[in-house]
Order: C-alpha cells, then structure tokens, then sequence
C-alpha cells in the first residue's frame, strides 16, 4: 500500500529503471526535479557511470518552467559535443508534465533523439 507520494515516485521509478537502460550507444538522460532546481544527467548503465550533467543552478532569469526549457537545450548541446545523439529519456518518477516536459522538449530542440 501507497502511503505517500515518496513512496507512490519510488515504486514508478522501480518500474521505470526495470525497462530502461543506457548503454554506451544510447545512454540514459536522467531527470531530478527538486523544489528550486533542475538537474539532468547522462549515465552509461552498462559501465555504471555518469558521463556529464546539467543544472539549472547558473540560471536566473524566467520562471522554472523557463529554466528547465534551457536545461534540456544545454543537456543536448553537452550531448552532440560529446558524440552522443540518441538517448532513452528516464523522468525518474515525475509525471511527464510540466517542468520534466519542458527539459524534453528543449533536449528535443537541442537535437536530441528519443
């Protein structure tokens, strides 16, 4: 039984992370959403690694909607320097709305694929 909603985004994250796994070819796109930031991260699941992150710490202007727009824009660009073009997209147990859409649809822009 559910009694929280901690409880209710980890028993969502287990189910995700039993499906979706990066390897070096495609590796994983992260998401963690606190109440004043937004971070992303891209991990090799198969070496158990996290190839590099963005946060939203440095930016300041616009609202967190706007920020995580700017996040997934960045993450994306990060991603083409560094050789990767497709990612499987893990929202960590977020709700596939709001600010975890907007850092999505700026990796999409960004281009990203997944």
């Amino acid at each position: 039984m559910i009694k929280n909603k901690a409880n209710r985004r980890a028993k969502i994250k287990a189910r995700i992370r039993s499906k979706v796994l990066g390897t070096a070819d495609v590796p994983r796109l992260c998401v963690y959403r606190s109440n004043k930031a937004i971070y992303a991260q891209i991990i090799d699941d198969t070496k158990g690694a996290t190839l590099f992150s963005v946060s939203s710490q440095g930016i300041a202007k616009g609202t967190k909607t706007e920020i995580a727009k700017e996040v997934g824009i960045a993450v994306a660009e990060k991603a083409k320097a560094n050789g990767i073009e497709q990612v499987k997209f893990d929202r960590n147990g977020y709700l596939y709305h709001g600010r975890v859409k907007n850092l999505a649809e700026g990796a999409r822009e960004g281009g990203l694929k997944f």
